[in-house]
């Protein structure tokens, strides 16, 4: 059946996305971390709940609807610990546990279902970016979308050539409807992302920066 699976489909720009390919007719699935969460997305949507950090929690989520819907034809990574932080306020472990869901759970989530994209021959793997620059006041989300630029990178030189887009939506302000960032309007671009002839793949939108 295939369709798009979306990991951290929080009410802005991951419900919008959910959204945006259910309206082309695409099966949805969604990862959150509460069912509250998901019970406000789309009607019809196969849900799981896991914290994009937590690798064994993610990874079964993974199976579940990989198990009911397939390879899917497009994965957006979307997850993220956005909280103000300086270079002095995180300990070690604080660094890791929020590094573990701003690129950590984009790696699993990769590794656990790119492989059998890249066998099939096509799909897109898009990722949620921000923090265009660094920003003292919010390092650990800086030092995490730096992370996740790096990780497209990676991804497109490992499967890109057997057909899988990767790509990072970079959004450089505060998503909100009605604004420059809403989400419906964010969610466009990872349409368009997904349906770009191979030829024209392009590996990172920018959005106000």
């Amino acid at each position: 059946m295939s369709g798009v699976v979306i990991i951290g489909a929080g009410p802005g720009i991951g419900q919008a996305v959910a959204r945006r390919f259910a309206r082309e007719g695409l099966p949805v699935a969604l990862v959150a971390r509460s069912q509250e969460t998901l019970r406000s997305a789309v009607p019809g949507a196969l849900t799981a709940t896991a914290d994009a950090g937590d690798e064994k929690a993610l990874t079964a989520a993974l199976d579940t609807i990989a198990a009911e819907h397939g390879v899917p034809d497009a994965v957006v990574y979307n997850a993220a610990v956005i909280r103000p932080d300086r270079p002095a306020d995180l300990t070690l472990d604080d660094h890791l546990g929020r590094w573990a869901v701003n690129v950590g759970g984009a790696i699993v989530t990769a590794a656990r279902l790119l492989p059998a994209m890249a066998g099939r021959g096509r799909g897109s793997f898009l990722v949620t970016g921000g923090m265009p620059e660094p920003k003292a006041a919010y390092l650990s989300l800086s030092l995490g979308k730096a992370g996740i630029r790096t990780l497209v990178t990676a991804l497109h030189e490992e499967y890109g050539p057997a057909g899988v887009h990767a790509a990072s939506i970079t959004v450089g302000g505060v998503v909100a409807p009605g604004t420059a960032f809403d989400p419906d309007d964010i969610a466009e671009h990872y349409w368009r992302l997904h349906l770009q002839p191979r030829a024209a793949w392009e590996h990172e939108v920018r959005i106000g920066c």
